[in-house]
């Protein structure tokens, strides 16, 4: 074990931050440097899953590739407001680059209880956009967040965020209360996670933000003809044991056609009440369970 996974050991145990009337919102990032785990769709769901429980939730879609926004029915379009417009406008030295718009004109709000920030293309250039400013690159969407008062507009604000491990995810990382972990149990998953575990280590060096929680880890996409797969979970669950030093694992997902079939038609599984879709219902009904209950926890 490197060093980088031993320093995890500790993460939650870090210094705590002075405590600001910013409200009492709950901030999760679903993240993965690896694509294709099925992070976004599991973030839509959850989001829906909390919604049912009476919650009001906001989503960040914090991908320049904006499927998180194509999920919801938002469309792009070439003068479209994103996330993007919103944190430069949150930066004095960008001035230059600000837009005259705010949240409410950039939240797509929805007869949910879940509403989303949206993405654009213009957010991919966000890294060279900030590139020269002098204040903290990595803590503009907490400044945003902060300055927006999104706390105290919502129970919860889950961000999907980009399969990879640049400045938009560290400013994910950096705003969030807690992290949930999508993943495939493949080898190639086991090397994304000692990579984000091991940036999480050198944001905790910074020591500029209080790290966020671990609330779980959510095997997903497994397929049972696989038998290799099983082999890989135990793996992977026995390397996370000794970094994390518990189990913050939930029951794996399967790779159902459910899941497609609602992704396909731009809907949640709660807008199917079949009851092939019961055991889904019931899984992401878990998954928000458990957020209330870590929720509780942190209180």
């Amino acid at each position: 074990m490197n060093d980088s996974w031993e320093k995890v050991m500790f993460f939650g145990r870090n210094r705590a931050e002075k405590s600001q009337d910013l409200g009492k919102g709950k901030i999760i990032s679903f993240l993965n440097q690896k694509g294709g785990v099925g992070k976004t769709t599991m973030c839509f769901n959850t989001a829906h899953a909390l919604a049912q429980k009476g919650h009001k939730v906001l989503v960040i879609d914090m991908d320049p590739q904006a499927n998180m926004s194509y999920l919801f029915g938002h469309e792009e379009s070439r003068d479209s407001i994103s996330i993007f417009n919103l944190l430069l406008n949150s930066v004095k030295e960008l001035k230059h680059m600000h837009t005259s718009t705010i949240f409410e004109k950039v939240v797509f709000k929805t007869d949910v209880g879940v509403d989303l920030l949206p993405s654009a293309q213009e957010l991919s250039g966000f890294e060279l956009c900030v590139a020269g400013i002098s204040s903290p690159r990595q803590m503009i969407l907490k400044k945003y967040v902060e300055q927006a008062g999104i706390r105290k507009r919502y129970d919860y604000i889950l961000i999907d965020c980009p399969p990879t491990l640049g400045l938009l995810v560290v400013n994910s990382i950096c705003v969030s209360d807690g992290v949930i972990v999508p993943f495939r149990p493949d080898d190639f998953s086991m090397k994304g996670l000692e990579h984000f575990y091991g940036m999480l280590s050198d944001i905790e060096d910074m020591e500029i933000v209080k790290l966020p929680g671990i609330i779980t880890h959510i095997p997903n996409l497994m397929d049972t003809r696989r038998k290799q797969e099983e082999s890989d979970l135990d793996e992977i669950k026995e390397l996370i044991r000794k970094v994390t030093g518990d189990d913050r694992f939930i029951a794996p997902f399967f790779n159902k056609a459910q899941i497609v079939k609602s992704q396909a038609a731009k809907k949640s599984i709660y807008a199917y009440n079949s009851k092939e879709y019961r055991p889904l219902h019931e899984q992401f009904n878990k998954i928000a369970n458990l957020i209330d209950s870590w929720n509780d926890s942190t209180l």
